[in-house]
């Protein structure tokens, strides 16, 4: 899960979300190593190229909030990822409270030329949730920052974390429906799992908190798809937790086979993405890089 600077005046924890491994952050680490972005790229289109042929790319700027800070220094960060060859746009990983207008404005001029992504951390709708885990912003705070966002050229995508601290899948389901609602273009799903060195490690060494199952979790993926929109495009199923790092569950590692059951289990549902959201919804094949839209339901 991302680092991001973090509000502080919660009451439950310290500040940062009790899943968060600081300092670290997600992502390769490369920037730590000293490498600019511009190499960090050039390191990435290769191994890209050679494992998926790949000829175009986005330039994915992932750990931590990427849109804190001034718009100056953005700006020549934005610029010199976009300035190495055949990268076509940005997707940029952030915060709903870390955003700005004046950001907003310089992500909607990119966006006349390149294809912007922004992706915003939601991982629950429901506000007793992200209390608990010490989001530091509500939901509200989510729904201001796609506003704020929307009719600008830029392409939306929420993260969201099924398993959180005390949730049922009807809470899940909720925030499901929540985001069904809003203008996005695209979800990231992510299991919440326990990293080593984290508050939610304490928790669940002390037996507090309890990992979903494989099927639970599969179950719920199920869910949550039945419940948004088909045009939404689904960008991400499962999280890939660094095995050095992971304390539980020792089956997130299994992603292809977590994809597999995603697959067989809607088969078995006769059922798709937007079932329950939509009439004429498209049946979807998953892979094993996500799902894409094949043939239709009249």
């Amino acid at each position: 899960m991302p680092g991001y600077p973090v509000p502080t005046g919660m009451v439950r924890f310290p500040p940062g979300a009790v899943f968060t491994a600081m300092p670290g952050g997600s992502g390769t680490g490369a920037f730590t190593r000293g490498l600019s972005v511009a190499e960090q790229l050039r390191q990435g289109k290769q191994a890209l190229f050679r494992r998926y042929k790949a000829k175009k790319f986005l330039a994915y700027f992932q750990s931590f909030s990427n849109t804190y800070g001034p718009v100056e220094k953005l700006k020549l960060l934005y610029d010199e990822a976009l300035a190495v060859e055949d990268v076509v746009g940005l997707s940029i990983g952030t915060r709903p409270d870390c955003v700005g207008q004046s950001v907003l404005e310089l992500l909607q001029g990119y966006a006349q030329e390149y294809l912007i992504w922004v992706e915003y951390g939601l991982q629950s709708a429901n506000d007793a949730t992200l209390a608990l885990v010490n989001r530091g912003h509500d939901t509200q705070c989510f729904k201001d920052a796609v506003s704020a966002t929307a009719n600008r050229g830029i392409k939306i995508c929420a993260h969201v974390i099924l398993g959180l601290p005390n949730e049922t899948g009807a809470d899940m389901l909720y925030t499901a429906k929540t985001i069904a609602d809003l203008r996005i273009d695209g979800i990231k799903l992510h299991l919440l799992y326990v990293v080593k060195g984290t508050r939610l490690e304490t928790l669940y060494r002390q037996g507090k908190f309890k990992c979903l199952e494989q099927q639970e979790y599969v179950d719920r993926v199920c869910d949550f798809l039945e419940h948004i929109p088909r045009h939404m495009i689904i960008q991400r199923l499962t999280g890939d937790p660094h095995p050095a790092e992971l304390t539980a569950p020792q089956w997130s590692l299994k992603k292809s086979e977590t994809l597999a059951k995603i697959r067989e289990t809607l088969e078995k549902r006769d059922s798709w993405q937007g079932k329950f959201c939509e009439v004429g919804m498209s049946r979807l094949r998953i892979s094993d890089y996500g799902m894409r839209i094949e043939g239709r339901w009249e």
